[in-house]
């Protein structure tokens, strides 16, 4: 099956078709946090989904650049600066720090760049595209001595957010609206430097300042990836201003088709409402590891829902997540057994394609997920039948380690469990031999208090990390 993706410029399900699949790899550019507080969990819904994304690509055998900015100046981090009393670089590097820290967690692979907005290269590179946009008339310097863009005089302007420009009303990102601009939606390209930016600042043909916040994008994916790329994803709050403003930018530039497919997640809900600090539901990663939860308990809780739908993330959801990884483990520490014992006589069926197929299918997770867990019962069912053979075994072994190249979900081996526990564990199962249940249901009651889970299965207990005051 070919790949098809929706694109949210044709709001059309197409193939893919990377624009020079033979002569280079296939250009990515996925935006990244802004770096004024700890990204949250909704922030890393979308970059997870772009992590899933690169890997299916890669398993399907391309080779992907992948460029993920660092927004590091723009209002909100001038601002927290100036409140912290400290520099822009030194209040946004706890921040950078903090994101690179909670994807490791999260096991989301690194893009090849990382590039940062206040950098000089990426600074001189704006300058260069704003002064283009103005020689063309698609830019113009206003009375408050701010840049911006000219959109009646880009005719495509709107396209991607599908809507009407008569309806524009200022999006809160541009300073300064009250200036006379010629009109409601032209947004900054380059925001000209009051006492509120302290020393905040660089110097341009149209006096200091500092780049807007789409033009950063815009500079640093050409600057790395070339004027046309093949891949631009982002959460669905990005499609206006933001991927709008760039398409306008980048386009009227160079003339040339800036993006050719646009993939965009949806929102995470908290418990059916919109994460927010004021409702107490604004959780970011090391919230969810205080509750005794894991990365990739967090991982497969953000990963199972497809990419288009809204993400409602729960309590009793990571608890789902924790219980599907068991059964992942106990399945593939079955299949190890077996592989091990050299039994040749009872031959399965091999795994089919459905899992790749079904994140051809616009990455179709829950689909692929699907199947996934519809081969651990048929194979668990021929195992408990023992008509699974050491090659068979061996074979869904090998399926797995290629699947998991996409989902990254297989327990980290070096996870130690502590001697208390153990203990307590070994007590428990000479209370289950002796069908003390009393005494086993206590003892499991201990183990749970010390943040572990037991689980029985037939091949004996196991023990799982458990979510305290979850």
């Amino acid at each position: 099956m070919a790949l098809r993706f929706f694109n949210t410029y044709s709001r059309e399900i197409e193939e893919f078709e990377p624009r020079d699949p033979t002569a280079r790899p296939i250009r990515m550019y996925t935006c990244g946090p802004t770096v004024y507080s700890r990204a949250h969990i909704g922030n890393f819904r979308a970059y997870i989904f772009e992590d899933l994304l690169q890997r299916h690509l890669e398993l399907r055998g391309y080779k992907v650049h992948r460029v993920m900015n660092i927004t590091d100046v723009e209002d909100k981090t001038i601002r927290g600066a100036r409140e912290a009393g400290v520099p822009l670089q030194k209040f946004t590097e706890q921040f950078k720090d903090a994101f690179f820290e909670d994807a490791r967690t999260l096991r989301i692979k690194r893009a090849d760049e990382y590039p940062a907005a206040t950098d000089q290269r990426y600074i001189n590179r704006m300058i260069e595209m704003i002064s283009a946009l103005i020689s063309k008339g698609l830019a113009y310097q206003a009375d408050d001595k701010s840049v911006y863009f000219r959109i009646n005089k880009f005719p495509d302007y709107g396209k991607l957010a599908h809507f009407d420009l008569t309806q524009l009303k200022s999006t809160g990102r541009v300073k300064h609206d009250e200036y006379d601009k010629e009109h409601i939606g032209d947004f900054a390209l380059w925001k000209a430097w009051d006492e509120a930016d302290g020393d905040v600042k660089w110097d341009s043909p149209w006096g200091p300042g500092r780049p807007g916040w789409h033009i950063e994008c815009s500079a640093m994916s050409m600057a790395l990836l070339g004027d046309e790329i093949d891949i631009h994803c982002g959460g669905v709050d990005n499609i206006f201003p933001h991927h709008e403003a760039e398409i306008a930018q980048s386009e009227g530039v160079t003339g040339k088709k800036f993006v050719r497919y646009w993939l965009h997640c949806a929102h995470l809900l908290v418990d059916g409402q919109k994460m927010a600090k004021s409702l107490g539901n604004f959780y970011a990663v090391p919230d969810v590891m205080a509750k005794g939860y894991t990365g990739r308990e967090l991982r497969y809780a953000l990963l199972r829902v497809h990419y288009r739908v809204p993400l409602n993330f729960t309590w009793e959801g990571m608890n789902e997540a924790r219980e599907s990884l068991a059964r992942v483990d106990e399945w593939l520490a079955r299949l190890r057994e077996i592989a091990k014992s050299g039994n040749l006589q009872h031959p399965t069926a091999n795994p089919t394609t459905a899992f790749e197929d079904a994140l051809d299918d616009d990455l179709n997770i829950s689909a692929a997920l699907g199947f996934l867990f519809e081969s651990i019962r048929e194979t668990n069912r021929a195992m408990d039948q023992n008509e699974m053979d050491a090659a068979s075994a061996n074979t869904w072994l090998e399926w797995w380690k290629r699947i998991n190249t996409v989902l990254d979900l297989e327990a980290d081996t070096d996870v130690a469990i502590p001697g208390e526990v153990a203990q307590l564990a070994e007590q428990r199962e000479n209370a289950r031999r002796e069908k003390n249940w009393k005494r086993s249901d206590e003892l499991r009651e201990r183990i749970s208090a010390l943040g572990w889970e037991v689980r029985d299965t037939k091949d004996g207990s196991k023990l799982t990390r458990g979510a305290r005051n979850a």
